[in-house]
């Protein structure tokens, strides 16, 4: 497998980034940590702002139009229709809620430090991961894919896969240094945004091998964000403050 950066796009928008998400249209939208939700074409020009209040975290699409964010502070996911530019429906928690992912027509959040909790559109909880990770400080990066959760522990410098059920099936430790975003390729390898080593780093499906794809060398600067183009092997790099977006490509050998 290798991963080359096709082009570096400056956005500027200069701002701590908490997410970054590709649009099924191609479009991807760029979550200020607690600021701005930016939605940009695909070549990376900032196209609007949505109209949501609140303080947002992380984001996941549901369908064509619809994307689900968290708000940690007021304990609460919404739920936003694209087109008409109107939230549709709130979700309240009774915990702080981080990290967002959807599939299975279900969402999977992060809650604080200790929980995964998986709810249906209206809120209702369908099950729930305790974890037991001293080193976790906030479960802000997740993906939920193939009946699995993937995380990343950017202060214990690890990533960890768990079933549905809440048995950690593997845990990787090797050579990270504070990994944030995470994606999955086609195949259920896990790509992960190491953002002090300034590399993105590919994880087997079975937790066992890794490859570094980029680094620094290849002009990446603290990677935050990882995400692909729908049903795509490209997709988009954030940094850390949203000054750039780089695209690239991801070759299977």
């Amino acid at each position: 497998m290798t991963m080359n950066i096709e082009t570096k796009i400056e956005i500027n928008i200069n701002k701590d980034i908490s997410d970054m998400i590709c649009l099924m249209d191609g479009r991807v939208i760029v979550v200020e940590m607690r600021g701005k939700v930016n939605i940009l074409t695909s070549d990376g020009k900032l196209q609007k702002q949505l109209p949501i209040p609140g303080e947002p975290y992380s984001v996941t699409q549901i369908n064509q139009n619809t994307i689900a964010i968290t708000y940690p502070r007021e304990k609460a996911i919404r739920i936003f229709n694209m087109e008409n530019e109107t939230v549709t429906k709130v979700i309240t928690l009774d915990r702080e809620c981080f990290g967002l992912s959807f599939s299975n027509n279900s969402l999977v959040v992060g809650l604080h430090i200790d929980e995964i909790r998986t709810i249906d559109l209206e809120g209702n909880t369908l099950k729930s991961i305790q974890l037991q990770i001293e080193s976790v400080s906030y479960l802000a990066n997740l993906v939920y894919c193939n009946d699995r959760v993937i995380f990343s522990d950017y202060h214990g410098n690890a990533v960890y896969c768990y079933d549905e059920s809440g048995k950690q099936i593997w845990q990787y430790k090797q050579d990270l240094s504070q990994p944030e975003g995470l994606c999955t390729d086609k195949y259920g390898n896990i790509i992960v945004a190491d953002y002090n080593s300034h590399r993105i780093i590919v994880i087997s499906k079975d937790g066992q091998n890794s490859k570094v794809l980029i680094s620094e060398e290849d002009g990446l600067d603290r990677p935050m964000c990882i995400c692909f183009k729908h049903n795509e092997s490209s997709g988009f790099i954030c940094d850390e403050d949203g000054t750039y977006l780089a695209k690239f490509n991801l070759t299977s050998e």
